[in-house]
């Protein structure tokens, strides 16, 4: 299994519609590719000058799924995100393995 991890510090003005959408919207859009098994969205405890960050985690069974999800999908995905909160996030993913 394979944790796809992003993780987002989002501006405060913005924290609150911005996980709305991404409850309401931007996750099952993620989900509703067929590539995901589960997910999470977490915030982040740690006392922060700027911003509040959040982990949002999609469970995948293989590389080679996600993979195919990063080539089919993600561009168009993170395009929406970036459109919709452009200058109001900064984010990083990473890839975990579950042992």
């Amino acid at each position: 299994m394979i944790i796809y991890n992003i993780t987002v510090n989002i501006e405060n003005d913005v924290r609150e519609e911005w996980l709305q959408w991404m409850k309401e919207k931007h996750i099952p859009d993620v989900m509703n590719t067929g590539y995901f098994l589960e997910n999470k969205i977490c915030k982040v405890l740690v006392d922060e000058e700027q911003g509040t960050t959040y982990s949002v985690q999609y469970i995948c069974e293989s590389i080679a799924k996600l993979e195919e999800y990063q080539l089919n999908h993600s561009p168009r995905l993170q395009k929406e995100h970036s459109d919709r909160y452009m200058n109001k996030y900064v984010s990083f993913r990473t890839l975990l393995e579950v042992l």
